[in-house]
């Protein structure tokens, strides 16, 4: 069963209540006694795997260049940048 936290709007308490999916949100609020209960939606962490995301994410080793691919980057831009001799 989820846990969902409360916040009443009058006196301001703050609790956690394990409730079923079934059971209707709390309205009343145990310490002031008024109808003024609201749940509380808080951000959810999300992490994206997989190809096709950013570099810094949990990438998969096919979606990465090799090694031997980079070494051969790196030659091709070091010859390219060097000037002619005439």
């Amino acid at each position: 069963m989820p846990v969902y936290t409360y916040r009443c709007d009058s006196c301001g308490v703050r609790f956690d209540r394990q409730q079923s999916f079934n059971d209707q949100p709390l309205t009343r609020c145990p310490e002031c006694g008024k109808k003024s209960l609201h749940k509380v939606y808080g951000p959810v962490g999300i992490v994206f795997k997989g190809s096709g995301f950013y570099s810094t994410d949990h990438r998969s080793p096919s979606g990465q260049i090799s090694r031997t691919e980079k070494k051969e980057e790196k030659t091709e831009s070091k010859s390219s940048e060097q000037p002619a001799k005439e």
